[in-house]
């Protein structure tokens, strides 16, 4: 029997994963293609777009091959956020990409939010504030800081944005990615004219913007003998990755807290209708589908801090775990589990890129509190999951405020451990679900926005109704008196130890 493939691309920080999946939600293929990361100074980060490109190429092919080329019907994206890809007229990249987790713009997103009358002036145009991890104050940076490279620029384009155009020759962006610049009126769903023109930046270089279902090009001839998917197939907008792993997740209805742990953390809801952002602490941004809306909150390195705690002071267990034939996260997840809740007193403040939500500050550091002599490295190994953990609380404390939530999806890689989602349930004091396919993240919300545009479903609703629950984990009151603890200590800490991250900053630390 013929099926209807749909590939999704998510086109992430630390690499990219391309998924095949059949019109029940069946994952035929799945592959994930890593690339390096540069930090050229402290606060930077940078990737080379095509080292985007050359990944996906090889994670489509891998993933073509196992199933009828032509049964497949269509194509979207997923991707980081924010990132700054600078076009020259003849769309060359014309320097190294700036990434979301980039924190060099403070100076340029202080300048536009006192243009604009403070925070609540911005908040009039775009209901959002204008952050550093935004592509709009790496706009004003490039203007200031590299005038010959802005001179040369046409258009900039996002992360994902940029895999789309090679694959089709179109340039353009969605309405959830181009909420993420700082100059989109999230109200009306486009380019915030009044906003530009205030910035000085040139209109033109912004690209066209549509919503994520809509059609975006088809494949070309090149790209069809680079993948194996057949030319013209039709190709799909997307969505950035915040938003769209969320609909992956099956979080399109209010009510549901939606918490993605990837590289970075997300804390998500739904909304029904257009809200204004509450004090301009969260990111309101459009949806995936034309009447919907999306409110959430960013920490900048969730599963990020655990992988380089792995890859930076676990390399005995890793070494282990190899020989034993294991992944290195399962020794380290042990090791956690014979910690116990509240890790001992030992509390991580997961700050190694700055933060975002609820404290917009480059400056903020990592930090690990409450070493001592009777200190594990299980104590430390759960400190960090916990830490992760407790400022994701943090962003849904404040998500609170739009409407008290009922239960939990949980997505991301962080979904797979076990652990991790007790801990979660333990202090959220919620019920926590996973979706089947939530650890393929915005590859999968790409495939149903792919299938809603070619036709396979009506809408994302229908879309949504194929995923299935996979793990239910209920909150243990037992656990909840050491979790409100050592909150109640992470609450304190950013505050307490904010002069010293000013302080070290002018030092350049």
């Amino acid at each position: 029997m013929a099926h209807k493939y749909l590939i999704g691309i998510d086109n992430g920080t630390s690499g990219v994963k391309c998924i095949v999946v059949d019109e029940t939600g069946a994952v035929a293929a799945s592959k994930t293609v890593e690339y390096p990361l540069y930090t050229p100074r402290p606060g930077w980060a940078e990737q080379n777009p095509i080292d985007w490109w050359n990944a996906t190429v090889e994670g489509l092919k891998a993933i073509v091959s196992r199933v009828p080329a032509d049964e497949i019907v269509g194509v979207s994206y997923s991707g980081q956020m924010h990132g700054l890809v600078a076009l020259d007229a003849n769309n060359e990249v014309i320097r190294p990409a700036i990434l979301w987790c980039d924190q060099r713009t403070q100076k340029q997103c202080d300048w536009i939010t006192e243009k604009a009358g403070g925070l609540s002036g911005l908040l009039t145009y775009t209901n959002n504030a204008m952050l550093t991890g935004y592509t709009g104050g790496k706009l004003i940076w490039l203007k200031e800081e590299e005038p010959e490279n802005f001179g040369k620029m046409r258009y900039f384009v996002c992360p994902k944005d940029y895999i789309r155009y090679m694959m089709t020759g179109e340039i353009m962006t969605d309405v959830s990615e181009a909420s993420g610049t700082g100059f989109f009126n999230t109200r009306e769903r486009k380019w915030s004219e009044d906003l530009i023109a205030l910035s000085g930046l040139p209109r033109s270089i912004f690209p066209d913007v549509v919503e994520s279902s809509a059609p975006a090009g088809k494949i070309t001839p090149e790209v069809a003998a680079l993948t194996g998917i057949p030319a013209g197939t039709p190709v799909f907008a997307g969505g950035g990755d915040a938003v769209i792993q969320t609909t992956g997740a099956g979080l399109i209805a209010p009510g549901i807290l939606g918490v993605a742990i990837g590289t970075s953390g997300n804390v998500a809801m739904g909304l029904g209708g257009y809200a204004d952002n509450p004090g301009g602490k969260l990111q309101m941004f459009c949806n995936n589908a034309p009447d919907l809306w999306h409110a959430f909150g960013c920490t900048l390195t969730a599963g990020g801090a655990y992988r380089w705690y792995r890859d930076t002071l676990c390399e005995m267990d890793c070494a282990a775990a190899k020989q034993m034939g294991i992944g290195a996260y399962d020794v380290m997840g042990a090791q956690a589990e014979a910690s116990r809740p509240g890790s001992n007193g030992v509390i991580f403040l997961p700050y190694l890129t700055g933060e975002r939500c609820p404290y917009p500050d480059p400056n903020a550091r990592g930090t690990f509190y409450g070493l001592s002599l009777g200190t594990t490295r299980g104590d430390i190994t759960r400190s960090v999951m916990e830490g992760v953990t407790y400022s994701l609380k943090q962003v849904g404390d404040v998500m609170a405020a739009l409407t008290a939530p009922e239960k939990i999806y949980l997505s991301g890689g962080g979904s797979y451990s076990k652990l991790w989602r007790q801990m979660t349930a333990d202090i959220f004091q919620l019920p926590v679900y996973t979706m089947s396919a939530a650890g393929e993240g915005g590859a999968y919300g790409a495939v149903l926005v792919a299938g809603v545009g070619a036709g396979v479903w009506k809408d994302l609703k229908e879309a949504a109704s194929i995923l299935q629950v996979e793990t239910e984990t209920l909150p243990n009151p037992a656990n909840f008196a050491a979790y409100e603890d050592a909150y109640s200590v992470y609450d304190k800490l950013y505050g307490a130890l904010k002069p010293v991250f000013d302080h070290g900053a002018g030092l350049g630390y």
